[in-house]
């Protein structure tokens, strides 16, 4: 039994901005308190994830930090079991005062519900 390393290499991560515009143009959308994540399928065999993080909605910055630490560190754990797709992580205004674990399990119920709408595009 093999058991695949969780890590979060530079593949996975979005980075150019035509990547990020890909997924803004025609995604599926999945909204909570929390956060807002699109996601749209790609042509590769594993998922990526892009986050933007809006000074805008998150002021200080050690919150966006903490937003971040915690949408890497979900991904991280659930990439696996995911399906090919581009994912782009939006903060809303109520992540900033919210724990880790309550933006862990938000993040957890998005992945599900984003694998399950994309899993029919592919």
């Amino acid at each position: 039994m093999t058991q695949k390393a969780a890590c979060f290499p530079p593949q996975v991560r979005l980075r150019e901005p035509a990547e990020f515009k890909r997924v803004f143009a025609k995604a599926e959308r999945s909204t909570d308190k929390y956060f807002t994540v699109l996601a749209i399928v790609n042509e590769l065999d594993f998922p990526r994830l892009g986050l933007a993080i809006a000074k805008k909605n998150i002021r200080r910055a050690v919150d966006r930090n903490k937003i971040k630490r915690s949408a890497r560190e979900s991904f991280r754990l659930q990439q696996h079991e995911m399906i090919n797709i581009d994912i782009v992580v939006m903060a809303r205004r109520d992540a900033a005062t919210a724990n880790s674990k309550i933006l862990q399990a938000s993040l957890d119920n998005h992945w599900l519900r984003l694998n399950k709408r994309c899993a029919t595009y592919s």
